[in-house]
């Protein structure tokens, strides 16, 4: 948004309301782009609070946790790389659509009546449907999509993970309502979509009666996880079910599922879970002879391969025993601790980073935005136990006192400025100013 200061609070309620699509279009219409809510951003201490929740009921339930340590962070590292392009300008679903509505509107429906609101709700949730499908269906869209599946869990921290470049093709299903529905309503939908769909990552919530029958839900979501044969390409719904079922992609919860992709990636690596696909898509452009299978191979199937149907075949989707046991990090219990902590640090940062990034630099923006880039790999590096990870983490803590010393970074705690002046003059003979 380009000027945060325009844009209405959002309270606690109203916070907690939005998880769940429950806003009234009274207390979410604005007249201009500018004037609406971050909702998104500010959504991050309820995705926390959930997770906590969470982790409490599943203890409870079951005695144990609703997820691995390594995975979560995993997902929640995804969840920060996607949002970090924000830092320098509006998301392509926004400024396509503010074009496409100022030059080649038809009609400006009224962007303060309820029966715009509901036509939106529906319109975004329609067009959020098939482009999902088509993030399936489409391989040089699924190489963003996948991302998303590549958890082997199946909790609140999944629905973080998400996509760098998924958003560069979902515009385009959502361009058509620029024509007649205002940006400022489309971007209070489109926002609400994207959080509705949180709490659906969850296995600590059953089955949910005749809601089962409009509503996206956990049961229903888990299917669309699933690698089980029977929920392949299943349930692309975002808030309401009743795409799926109309349009045949429909399928109730049956046998166990068992997430993830249908072929595991075993890594923890933040660019690797991101860019595994792209690279093994340039690959199998490459090796793939004559024009019409090269182009096939970016925008067929996943599935696909010449002589054989668009989406490929069924019975060549792996078997699934219920027995599969989840890539696991190797590093000690202390190693994960320490990666736990130094993530908690950078997202304290990483929200310290948005709340100031008006009055930030370019230079100092990018420069956090590196720092970012590199603990997150680092964090990746040392869960998965690679060679080079203690030298990257080493890098990475002599990059954090080299910005911090030029102005870049600042501690959370300010009275420890003195003290990291201190240590960094010492350790590396710098006189104090």
């Amino acid at each position: 948004m380009k000027n945060p200061e325009a844009q209405q609070d959002v309270s606690v309620s109203q916070g907690i309301r939005v998880m769940f699509y429950m806003m009234k279009p009274n207390e979410t219409s604005f007249r201009t782009l500018e004037e609406v809510p971050d909702y998104v951003k500010k959504a991050t201490p309820f995705f926390i609070s959930l997770m906590l929740l969470e982790l409490a009921v599943s203890w409870i339930r079951k005695g144990k946790p609703p997820g691995r340590v390594d995975d979560s962070l995993t997902s929640m590292s995804a969840g920060i790389l996607s949002r970090l392009p924000r830092l320098f300008s509006r998301s392509i679903e926004l400024t396509s659509y503010v074009y496409i509505w100022e030059n080649y509107r038809l009609i400006g429906l009224p962007w303060d009546s309820p029966w715009t609101w509901y036509l939106t709700f529906l319109a975004v949730d329609f067009g959020y449907y098939w482009f999902h499908r088509m993030a399936h269906e489409v391989n040089i869209m699924w190489a963003g999509h996948q991302t998303h599946h590549s958890s082997e869990d199946y909790n609140l921290s999944t629905a973080l993970r998400q996509s760098v470049f998924q958003v560069y093709t979902s515009w385009i299903f959502y361009s058509p309502l620029a024509l007649f529905i205002p940006p400022s309503v489309y971007a209070v939908h489109l926002q609400f979509n994207l959080l509705y769909q949180f709490w659906i990552h969850t296995e600590v919530i059953g089955n949910l009666g005749p809601l089962e029958l409009i509503l996206n839900t956990p049961s229903h979501h888990r299917v669309h996880h699933g690698r089980n044969r029977y929920c392949i390409d299943k349930n692309y719904a975002g808030t309401l079910i009743i795409w799926d079922r109309i349009f045949g992609t429909f399928e109730a919860e049956s046998e166990k599922v068992v997430y993830g992709l249908t072929h595991p990636i075993n890594t923890f690596e933040p660019f690797k879970v991101q860019f595994h696909y792209l690279i093994y898509i340039w690959t199998t452009f490459w090796a793939t002879p004559g024009f019409f299978n090269k182009f096939s191979v970016i925008f067929k199937g996943p599935g696909w391969s010449p002589g054989k149907p668009r989406l490929g075949l069924s019975e060549e989707i792996p078997e699934v025993t219920g027995k599969e046991v989840p890539f696991s990090s190797l590093a000690s219990q202390l190693l994960k601790i320490y990666a736990v902590v130094q993530f908690a640090l950078l997202l304290a940062f990483y929200e310290d980073t948005f709340a100031d990034k008006a009055a930030l630099s370019q230079v100092t923006l990018l420069l956090r935005v590196c720092f970012i880039l590199l603990t997150l790999t680092s964090i990746g590096l040392l869960l998965d136990q690679r060679p080079k990870a203690a030298l990257v983490e080493t890098l990475r803590c002599l990059v954090f006192l080299t910005l911090w010393r030029f102005g870049h970074l600042k501690p959370f705690i300010p009275s420890l400025s003195l003290a990291f002046e201190k240590n960094f003059a010492e350790s590396c003979c710098i006189p104090k100013a």
